[in-house]
């Protein structure tokens, strides 16, 4: 009785406090939980790349173990797994990147959904650019004892492989989840997603193209990107509906 009493009180001096919480709470409308999810998301992760960008500007401690653990994987690698290694960074190459995008493109027009559909084509290419703005931006060198085959000569952080597998799995990822209704399945289509990207991630820093801290930005980067876009879309199609 006496907690009712208090929350309607609450509910009246505070009637415009509780009535903004509550439409950016809603599901429906132009500015409800889709677009508050969203800004967290993005909110968090962007502080999270800036936090790892600011690291390596002033040289802090993540530079070091980022030459730590750089060292220790050059001199703990072998052959056979570095193989394996190779496999796994293809799959966020840019050829299977096109692929998937081309799949998933085809997919979304046999559907006409429009929407999803310039969500797609924005994170991915709006991504690939990003990543090449961020690279010269900050112009960093990488480790220098890649595997010659995986030797590459542009600027280190972020990883775009990372940033790219982030981007294009995240994305298949939240409309799968989107469309089916089923917690499990929801659950094992977000740990499926999170294990390739880290995989990914890993094997970048296997085969000595990043360190540490270019795929950790790489992924705040890439769900920074895809919030960006998913947001935006839907609340586009929300504002046209």
């Amino acid at each position: 009785m006496i907690v009712a009493k208090i929350k309607h009180f609450l509910q009246r001096r505070f009637r415009q406090e509780f009535s903004f919480v509550q439409a950016r709470l809603s599901p429906g409308g132009l500015f409800g939980l889709h677009l508050t999810i969203g800004t967290v998301v993005l909110v968090g992760a962007a502080w999270l790349f800036g936090g790892i960008a600011e690291d390596l500007i002033t040289g802090d401690p993540l530079v070091l173990v980022d030459e730590l653990i750089s060292e220790w994987l050059r001199s703990h690698a072998t052959p056979g797994l570095a193989m394996g290694m190779h496999f796994v960074s293809a799959l966020a190459s840019t050829a299977t990147v096109g692929i998937l995008f081309a799949l998933m493109g085809c997919i979304l027009l046999w559907k006409r959904q429009w929407y999803w559909l310039l969500g797609l084509v924005s994170a991915v290419a709006g991504g690939m650019l990003l990543n090449v703005m961020l690279k010269n931006l900050f112009g960093r060198t990488r480790p220098g004892w890649a595997d010659p085959v995986m030797a590459l000569a542009d600027p280190s952080f972020p990883s775009g492989h990372t940033m790219m597998a982030t981007i294009i799995y995240g994305f298949m990822a939240v409309y799968l989840m989107l469309a089916i209704a089923s917690w499990p399945r929801r659950f094992l289509i977000a740990a499926i997603t999170i294990l390739l990207v880290f995989l990914v991630a890993l094997s970048r820093m296997y085969v000595g193209a990043h360190y540490l801290s270019d795929v950790l930005a790489a992924m705040a980067a890439g769900i920074t990107w895809i919030a960006l876009c998913l947001t935006a879309v839907d609340t586009l199609r929300r504002h046209r509906g």
